[in-house]
């Protein structure tokens, strides 16, 4: 019984069905109690929505992020019982949705999902100087380096780093933002946290292929090798940025 009334209520609030015998005694008291529920729940969303893509909303405006939330939210109602889980799938959305206003900001969008996921995500001890230091070179063919779980390779299609700067100044100062247009530029970010603090920076071709070798390599001393000569020391000035921000374990 009690199912089946929470279904009812649900259909009621979120598709508009009627209430039945949801309303009962003061039938108007009721409906007015309904309809407060019935815009509530999608502007709780919405602002869900702002809270993941605060730097895409921001680019929007508030009137195109509503009109974007709103038909988000009729193709994709939530799935997950957490609301912090709604817009998984918005990115994706956004590059079929006619009224986008540029393909840039699906990048955008899938930043800002990547930066609320490192914030969330796990983190393990991470690699420090001492103790790769400390780690004799004979010791690193059994060295075995990975990423952190809040960290990730995230591929974009626009140059959207100028734009979000842009954004991020405007902030700071309360002003308007003067937005540059994006270009095409196919490339990789890395995700990552430090502390508290989602970071990103984006990647040359060749640092994003030697990160995408991490996984595979069954040891530090192996991907050194992967490089090639040329690349050692290269790659061992990664090495020393990774550890830095701590985005490794090993």
């Amino acid at each position: 019984m009690l199912e089946a009334l929470q279904a009812q209520f649900q259909a009621a609030v979120r598709d508009g069905a009627e209430p039945g015998a949801l309303l009962r005694g003061n039938a108007k008291q009721s409906a007015r109690g309904l309809q407060a529920y019935r815009v509530a729940y999608p502007a709780r969303l919405q602002e869900a929505l702002q809270d993941n893509f605060g730097v895409l909303h921001q680019a929007l405006g508030d009137e195109a992020f509503g009109s974007l939330a709103q038909a988000y939210l009729q193709a994709h109602p939530p799935t997950e019982p957490n609301i912090r889980w709604f817009g998984h799938r918005l990115a994706d959305f956004m590059a079929q949705w006619p009224e986008l206003p540029h393909p840039a900001l699906v990048d955008l969008a899938r930043l800002d999902w990547g930066l609320r996921a490192a914030f969330d995500a796990a983190a393990l001890p991470a690699l420090q100087h001492t103790t790769l230091s400390a780690t004799p070179p004979e010791q690193w063919a059994t060295l075995k380096l990975s990423l952190q779980p809040h960290a990730r390779l995230l591929p974009l299609q626009w140059a959207v780093g100028p734009t979000w700067h842009a954004l991020a100044a405007a902030r700071e100062t309360g002003d308007e933002a003067e937005l540059p247009e994006p270009a095409p530029l196919a490339h990789t970010v890395l995700i990552w946290r430090e502390a508290l603090s989602p970071q990103w920076r984006s990647l040359q071709p060749d640092e994003t292929q030697a990160l995408q070798q991490l996984d595979d390599a069954p040891s530090l001393a192996l991907w050194l090798e992967r490089g090639g000569e040329a690349q050692l020391a290269q790659r061992v000035a990664w090495l020393q940025t990774l550890v830095a921000g701590g985005v490794l374990v090993g």
